[in-house]
């Protein structure tokens, strides 16, 4: 099942996914926050019967819009972790985003030209908390994930890099497009191929399957630290091929677009505005 979060009439509704092109809303539910967060949130989806919508001209928000907690990890993925020069972690690196970094998966990103100098690209996979977990084992970790979107994190180098703390570069905002859709579990197979282009050129390519700490352990983990609640979002890491590792670095500049797919989860696309 693939769910969305949709403008529609000056606000938002909550849609069931179920062509290219069409949806139903899920009606008495504005958005998936307020949906993942009733207990029945899945059959209430699933038994959805209120308008259709056509999709072909949707206008789709960040499909998570406002979470409580969003947990980033950094350097999660082996090739990128390698290209970087350091070695494979023990334990996972997190760090914070907060949700007025969010925006739709089509929506431009605006961003201030005193940020704009080293504007990297990192393509991400991200999942959703679908029930409160606390202390969560692996094993049982799956259960508690509600599904996967996908993540276009924006992130600006030179401010990332002014401390040993990376928040700074990474909560930009309205600069980390979101979804376009929450893929449940069931209908999700883990470790298909993330591409990422700016401009139409591949500049990230790789397999989810190539990351350290996989959505299981990142939950066993984070909630022996905190408890998750349902609709908080943790963004996974992005892959070898992010520019500011080249030589000479390579950045995103005004005007150009960049693109993450991920194989079954669908594709986030914005455009750079620099003002």
């Amino acid at each position: 099942m693939k769910l969305a979060t949709l403008r529609r009439a000056g606000a938002t509704v909550a849609v069931r996914v179920d062509s290219d092109t069409a949806a139903t809303v899920i009606d008495g539910y504005p958005d998936l926050s307020v949906l993942l967060n009733d207990p029945d949130w899945k059959s209430i989806a699933e038994n959805a019967s209120g308008d259709t919508v056509n999709l072909d001209d949707a206008d789709y928000a960040p499909v998570v819009p406002n979470p409580g907690k969003i947990i980033c990890v950094g350097l999660n993925y082996a090739n990128h972790i390698q290209e970087m020069g350091r070695e494979l972690p023990e334990f996972p690196t997190l760090f914070a985003k907060f949700r007025e970094a969010l925006t739709g998966p089509y929506d431009d990103v605006i961003v201030p030209a005193y940020a704009a100098a080293q504007l990297d690209w990192e393509g991400e996979l991200a999942f959703v908390v679908g029930r409160q977990a606390y202390q969560v084992s692996e094993s049982d970790a799956e259960q508690y994930i509600a599904g996967y979107s996908v993540m276009n994190d924006y992130t600006m180098r030179d401010y990332q890099y002014r401390t040993l703390q990376w928040d700074q570069g990474k909560t930009f905002e309205k600069t980390s497009g979101f979804g376009p859709f929450l893929t449940t579990t069931d209908s999700y197979t883990f470790g298909g191929a993330l591409v990422t282009k700016l401009d139409g050129q591949v500049v990230q390519t790789t397999t989810t399957d190539d990351l350290v700490f996989t959505p299981a352990k990142l939950v066993e983990y984070i909630s022996h630290i905190v408890t998750l609640q349902p609709g908080d979002v943790v963004i996974t890491g992005t892959p070898g091929g992010v520019g500011h590792a080249r030589k000479p670095g390579l950045y995103i500049q005004d005007g150009q677009t960049v693109e993450v797919t991920i194989e079954g989860l669908g594709s986030v696309r914005n455009k750079t505005i620099v003002k």
